[in-house]
């Protein structure tokens, strides 16, 4: 089996915007290029990777696991051609890193143990906190860097910010739904169906502001903190969800599986990056720790 760069890139570019036509854009190649090495690597694979359907494609349960491993492939290529060689066994420092609450669970772990193995003169000391403590520990000086939701950052005045990728928020539906069958699904038709209210990480003030922007409110019927809980009412049909693609898994602990859709109205993006003390000088090793987080989430 012979997999290459351009059809992982491919893969991950689709499976990333949700659309052929959006991938090709962004890789600046034709449609029928992305369609036919993405159609190669199913092939190759011997499994569906994403699902076509007249509003985009959507990720199967192969291709979100297949997604991971795409990811870490173009991570560490990216990294081998950037990185002079032996240059990771030089350096030596502590890294003091806030993460909020969504970075932490569902990325960063995998990042951390990478970080480790590259550099393991830096000791890299991660701190979970909200965002607005975090704010704080930035500006005070007890935190060198951070990665969090960028679109949540309020002290521009000064803090500095790099955003490394953009998560799109879509509909969340059990699998049965008679939404799914729906040509185009707006925030109106949202409206009329139970709403399950994810809280952490500011969710539900990011879901109120583009909530009342378009004139409605959801009937919420539940809010909690837990995501995993999000997931299992929504596949149970207990009511839907607007949630970023970062943490979105096709199916539930149960075994059920959820659907994504696109709105027709415009969602905010959940941008998720790095942030520092503007005036404060970025010692060695978390120079070292932004320039890896950056290659490895796809900036570089």
């Amino acid at each position: 089996m012979t997999l290459t760069l351009k059809q992982v890139r491919y893969f991950i570019a689709a499976a990333e915007t949700g659309q052929i036509s959006h991938a090709a854009m962004e890789m600046n190649i034709s449609q029928s290029a992305v369609t036919a090495a993405i159609q190669g690597l199913e092939t190759q694979l011997g499994v569906r990777l994403l699902e076509r359907r007249p509003t985009g494609v959507t990720m199967t349960a192969e291709g979100a696991r297949f997604l991971n491993h795409a990811r870490a492939i173009v991570a560490a290529v990216d990294d081998a051609v950037r990185s002079p060689l032996g240059e990771g066994a030089r350096i030596t420092g502590r890294v003091r890193l806030g993460v909020t609450y969504t970075v932490a669970g569902y990325f960063m772990a995998r990042h951390y143990a990478r970080f480790r193995r590259s550099y393991p003169g830096i000791t890299l000391d991660m701190i979970e906190l909200p965002r607005s403590a975090v704010e704080e520990a930035l500006v005070d000086g007890q935190l060198d860097l951070s990665v969090m939701l960028t679109s949540n950052l309020s002290n521009h005045r000064v803090l500095d910010h790099e955003t490394l990728f953009r998560s799109r928020r879509r509909l969340w539906l059990p699998s049965d739904h008679p939404l799914l069958s729906a040509p185009a699904i707006t925030l109106a038709d949202v409206a009329q169906e139970p709403y399950i209210m994810l809280t952490v990480d500011e969710a539900s003030e990011t879901a109120g502001r583009y909530w009342e922007r378009a004139g409605l409110q959801p009937e919420t019927v539940f809010v909690t903190s837990s995501v995993e809980a999000v997931r299992s009412m929504v596949a149970a049909g207990m009511g839907l969800t607007i949630l970023s693609d970062m943490v979105y898994r096709p199916w539930s602990l149960e075994g059920q599986r959820i659907e994504l859709r696109t709105l027709v109205d415009s969602i905010p993006s959940m941008d998720v990056g790095l942030a520092w003390a503007r005036e404060r000088p970025m010692q060695e090793a978390a120079a070292v720790f932004r320039a890896f987080i950056s290659v490895a989430l796809g900036s570089g």
